[in-house]
């Protein structure tokens, strides 16, 4: 069964930091893309950042460049996102996404591109 399982959501304050993980198990198939999304409420799902795993080249977001990093552990099947120097606007539930498109790299914030996804992780940052 596959499965992407996200942890490491939380309250902070404005200024500091969290890393967001998420597990992939059950995978058969290649997972070209591995990104990051959210969705605060009343707001459509954004992409964040992503990882296209063939290359390693990552794609962010304008509003969290600088600020977030998107990271992988090929061993432990893992996806980070450290996010520093969080915002009030940061604040949603943030999703873990796959995609087995190989060519997810050049529609990355499209969330059609994806077909695997997780629970979500809440992310809340007060200032």
């Amino acid at each position: 069964q596959v499965q992407l399982v996200e942890s490491g959501g939380g309250s902070v304050q404005a200024g500091g930091s969290l890393r967001l993980s998420c597990a992939a198990s059950g995978y058969t198939y290649t997972r070209y893309c591995m990104g990051w999304f959210r969705q605060a409420p009343g707001k459509e799902r954004e992409g964040v950042a992503t990882i296209y795993t063939g290359g390693g080249n990552t794609y962010y977001a304008d509003s969290v460049k600088g600020r977030f990093t998107i990271s992988q552990d090929n061993a432990k099947n893992t996806l980070y996102l450290q996010m520093n120097s969080l915002k009030p606007d940061d604040t949603a539930m943030y999703y873990c996404a796959a995609s087995n498109n190989m060519w997810c790299g050049g529609h990355w914030s499209s969330d059609t591109v994806y077909n695997g996804w997780g629970q979500g992780t809440q992310v809340t940052v007060s200032s």
